[in-house]
């Protein structure tokens, strides 16, 4: 019996050793994910910019005086 009780202490700290892996790797994903939507909005503000800018389309564009 103390034997049974041993085997399954040692799975227990064993499977919550794993949980703490599996935690971390979530939280480390999370700051991951929150990194990587800041970055996606930084990127959308910029081009947002850059088409409201004063660089006309190229339809708008006159041709060069050679043409």
């Amino acid at each position: 019996m103390d034997e049974r009780i041993i085997e399954l202490e040692i799975r227990l700290t064993h499977v919550e050793d794993t949980l703490d892996v599996l935690n971390q790797a979530i939280i480390d994903q999370h700051r991951i994910i929150d990194r990587l939507q800041l970055q996606i909005s930084i990127l959308e503000k910029k081009l947002k910019a850059a088409a409201s800018s004063n660089i006309a389309h190229e339809s708008e564009e006159t041709p060069p005086p050679h043409y």
